[in-house]
């Protein structure tokens, strides 16, 4: 890795940044389990033992922060409430069960490690995005890992952060194949530099010789300074090519990029063309969702979810003894829920034995870092679940509902002159990411559930006749006109690392399967991910009911003031939908005469503010 001789103070001038209880193997049934100290509810054990292999690999990905795991009550949460020293701790005894069954275990992560909770976004201004959190991902013995889009999209800062810091850590083992950094060299000349290294080739302990690349997904929303080049550029590379010149006992593809509707049969099929029989174990990421694949019979492709909730595991028997290797291969793989009732049953352990010393010097180090950010400071007590896609919109159980029809105008509101002229405030749904529970809203609840910095803008003077059309028109364009428009949105959206339009479409997908088979009240089931993909067997490690889903607009709402079509009334909106808006406004008005011009900024609140004012003034 080159040296950075010159300040950080030169970089930003010269280039230009824009900123800086034990589980019961024998009966399925729900446990209250009483290790934290924060309320959990009823978690399903694991009765089905994961099959070992001659390799075996945990997987991790997009964790995003959720280091503590779940705390709250509500379900499905304590699915999820193991945390990440309950991780180390399960990572130690499943190391100790390769050894004494004499295989192979790798441990895998593939990227987005930042921009999720108050973990890695609570930091003290000075400080940088998940830098404090990143220190406890690097006490985890990963024997790989790859660079994700929110390690890009935070500035240039984050992103030299991982450069110089958390790169450099791993020993050529953090991988970031087609994404570069510009920095000084030695001699103050500006460089494009890989942020890790471009591949690794390395020995297990068995002695399989490995080779690995990590790749990002076509990601176009890196911060100035930075560089992401397209997989299909990468792989005509000559570095690529030798890379995968000689032949290793498997490769071990990994990277930020969902494993279905995406450019992974682009790197494996440029193996492939090498290798034809060399077994290849790919682990994807990015798109939040349970997922696996085959791409032949000597290969699987797994995506093991998002937030720590869950955990991918993959075996494989080798054919090394054999001379024809060119049958298929014994592939398994499992999505475990996140929680101490799961790592104790596959680990072999019970509450009394599981925990290790250095996995509860994590948990400590993680709860002292939550503290110091003041994470559990209480905004207010929230009186019941709101629920992103799991309640009808508009509804009282809704979280759109909550944020545009009651929090944002007392939000927006206060200390505001502009308080008593009637408005119609306008954001789009994908503004929330995650449902505010029932119980303490804290700090870390309104990093979790709102953590957009939009601002809010205004057009004064908009007759509410006009005013009140904005928002139908937002959601309800023509059928083929709003077909072409959200699929080049989509593409855009997804190109700039948005994700909810394929998790929500898994999720819709999950509950109209559930639908039509009629199960969800035939079986006793507490809720959770039930997943269905193309591999083959059972790949969840408990069976869950799923979870209940409800289509949201695009676009949401505050309730229209009761005025006359005639009165001015104030259009307020996100920065984020400004060009959008401005579009259907000169439409629904018949004219043109709206521009950025006329915008001003309405509240010095942002949008990430609002829960927590609210919660202030209503629910204490």
């Amino acid at each position: 890795m080159l040296s950075i001789t010159v300040a950080f103070a030169l970089l930003v001038s010269s280039l230009n940044l824009r900123d800086l209880v034990s589980a019961c193997p024998d009966v399925e049934h729900s446990h209250n389990h009483a290790k934290r100290s924060f309320p959990t509810g009823p978690i399903t054990a694991p009765t089905r033992p994961l099959v070992w292999g001659d390799v075996n690999v945990i997987h991790t990905t997009d964790t995003h922060g959720w280091l503590l795991g779940h705390q709250k009550p509500s379900p499905p949460e304590p699915n999820y409430s193991g945390d990440f020293g309950d991780f180390a701790s399960f990572v130690t005894h499943m190391n100790k069960l390769a050894l004494e069954k004499d295989v192979d275990l790798l441990l895998v992560d593939t990227g987005d490690v930042h921009d999720g909770t108050g973990l890695s976004d609570g930091f003290p201004p000075g400080d940088l995005d998940a830098h404090d959190s990143d220190q406890f991902i690097k006490q985890l013995p990963y024997d790989v890992l790859s660079i994700g889009n929110h390690e890009l999209s935070d500035g240039y800062a984050v992103a030299l952060d991982m450069y110089t810091d958390f790169a450099p850590f791993w020993k050529g083992r953090y991988l970031s194949s087609n994404v570069n950094i510009t920095v000084f060299d030695e001699s103050q000349n500006r460089v494009s530099v890989p942020i890790g290294e471009r591949f690794v080739k390395f020995e297990t302990r068995k002695g399989r010789k490995v080779t690995s690349i990590g790749v990002l997904f076509d990601f176009t929303g890196n911060a100035e300074n930075t560089t992401v080049q397209t997989v299909e550029d990468m792989v005509d590379e000559q570095w690529f090519k030798e890379a995968i010149e000689e032949e290793p006992d498997f490769f071990l593809l990994i990277g930020h990029m969902p494993v279905s509707r995406d450019n992974w049969p682009t790197v494996f099929s440029a193996v492939r063309a090498v290798h034809p029989t060399t077994p290849i174990l790919i682990f994807g990421g990015h798109t939040h969702i349970r997922d696996c694949l085959q791409f032949d019979g000597r290969s699987m492709a797994l995506e093991s979810g998002r937030y720590m909730e869950t955990i991918g595991w993959m075996s494989v028997a080798l054919d090394e003894q054999k001379l024809n290797k060119e049958e298929n291969l014994t592939f398994t793989r499992r999505y475990l829920d996140q929680n101490r009732i799961t790592y104790e049953f596959h680990a072999e352990t019970s509450n009394q034995t599981f925990d290790t010393q250095h996995g509860q010097s994590i948990t400590s180090g993680l709860n002292q870092l939550a503290e110091k950010f003041d994470l559990s400071f209480q905004f207010g007590t929230a009186p019941h679940d709101f629920l992103l896609t799991r309640a009808p919109f508009p509804s009282n159980n809704s979280l759109l509902s909550l944020f545009i029809q009651e929090a944002a105008p007392v939000a927006l509101n206060i200390n505001n002159t502009r308080a008593n002229i009637p408005n119609i405030m306008i954001t789009n749904s994908g503004s929330q990411r995650f449902d505010v529970l029932q119980g303490p809203f804290t700090r870390n609840d309104q990093f979790t559930a709102s953590p957009f910095s939009d601002s809010f803008l205004f057009i004064s003077n908009v007759t509410f006749a006009v005013a009140n059309e904005v928002l139908p028109a937002l959601n309800n364009q023509g059928a083929q006109e709003k077909r072409a428009i959200l699929y080049g949105r989509e593409e855009e959206l997804y190109a700039h690392g948005y994700v909810d339009i394929r998790y929500l479409s898994w999720l819709r997908e999950m509950a109209e399967r559930d639908s039509m088979l009629g199960k969800r009240t035939a079986e006793n089931l507490t809720l959770g991910y039930v997943t269905s993909d193309a591999c083959p067997g059972i790949g969840d490690d408990v069976p869950h009911s799923p979870l209940p889903f409800f289509s949201t607009p695009d676009f949401i709402g505050s309730n229209p003031p009761n005025v006359t079509d005639d009165t001015p009334i104030d259009l307020v909106f996100v920065d984020f939908i400004e060009t959008q808006l401005l579009g259907i406004l000169n439409t629904v008005s018949n004219s043109s005469s709206f521009t950025s011009a006329d915008v001003q900024s309405y509240s010095p609140f942002l949008a990430n503010q609002v829960l927590g004012l609210f919660a202030q003034e209503a629910w204490n």
